[in-house]
């Protein structure tokens, strides 16, 4: 690394460049200034030394050495806190459009030293005690914004042991990310009729006490049965549908999906999957250039989900 490249601001902030393997903190990564205290420090140092000046007083000289040996020697403690740590990545899950997404990461203190004060910072921070040749494990958080990769950003670690005098801090930066899910709509508009459900929906009743959905209000249907929160609101007259084992199969398709734009239609696709695999209702599911057959679970809920995700 030449000079310029060590001199640059971004180094000092968001750290080096993106990396997957674990990264050890040593006199390249860590960095050391002042706190407000130790300004303070330096300011009582330079008042005793005047007044020593003007008043030749030995005792005031020697206090202000001994305060200024203290305040060098507290740069090497500083530096020890952070020096010889491991930090490497960890595993992220997916998450909603607007949840907080949490990223793994792991530090190991493979030395014989404690480590105390030690502050891991994201969006929010954490401050743990290390003892000698053990590993901590957390989880930081970030609030994301927009479905797709979600990047963790730069992990800040620092410590302002012993004396808080000196504040020590490494910013890293890995290659670490979670998908964002499109954010469900919060309107509860009934699933698409497909032919199939139609004529099911035409000639029998669901049986069981799970939701399956909602359905336009048809005379005869018990009033206990009407989502009266949708008329309410002026959205029409429906009926709440409950169904067991042998419920309809119904498709989710892009283009039955209501909506003024993509991130519209995306997140009412996605509050179908939701009810759909909630409900244990087996559903297919279609995208532009992506048509998958009727099914549910884990699996399957999970491929809809991420396609919804990485729609383009």
């Amino acid at each position: 690394m030449n000079l310029k490249e060590r001199f640059r601001l971004s180094r000092f902030i968001s750290g080096e460049k993106a990396v997957d393997e674990p990264v050890t903190l040593n006199h390249r990564r860590i960095f050391i200034l002042p706190t407000q205290r130790g300004l303070g420090f330096v300011l009582l140092i330079a008042l005793l030394l005047l007044i020593a000046f003007v008043y030749n007083n030995n005792l005031a000289y020697m206090l202000a050495f001994l305060l200024a040996s203290v305040f060098f020697v507290t740069i090497l403690h500083s530096y020890k806190s952070l020096s010889g740590l491991i930090v490497q990545k960890g595993r992220s899950k997916a998450v909603f459009a607007g949840e907080a997404a949490g990223f793994e990461i792991h530090i190991n203190n493979p030395g014989d030293m404690e480590r105390r004060q030690i502050h891991i910072k994201l969006q929010d921070s954490q401050s743990l005690t290390m003892q000698p040749q053990s590993t901590a494990h957390i989880t930081l958080y970030s609030i994301t914004r927009q479905r797709g990769w979600h990047e963790a950003g730069t992990v800040t670690v620092s410590s302002t042991f012993p004396l808080g005098l000196f504040r020590t801090w490494s910013p890293i930066r890995f290659n670490l990310k979670a998908l964002v899910y499109p954010k469900p709509a919060h309107l509860e508009i009934p699933f698409p009729v497909t032919p199939s459900a139609q004529d099911r929906q035409g000639f029998s009743r669901k049986s069981g006490d799970d939701f399956y959905g909602l359905q336009q209000y048809q005379p005869g249907d018990p009033i206990k049965h009407i989502h009266w929160k949708a008329f309410a609101k002026g959205l029409g007259a429906f009926s709440k549908q409950y169904g067991g084992e042998d419920s309809a199969q119904i498709r989710l398709d892009y283009e039955l999906a209501p909506g003024h734009d993509v991130e519209q239609r995306l997140s009412q696709l996605c509050r179908w999957v939701v009810d759909a695999e909630q409900a244990g209702i087996s559903y297919g599911f279609s995208l532009p250039g992506l048509k998958l057959p009727p099914d549910n679970g884990p699996a399957h809920y999970r491929k809809c989900l991420e396609a919804l995700a990485l729609f383009r």
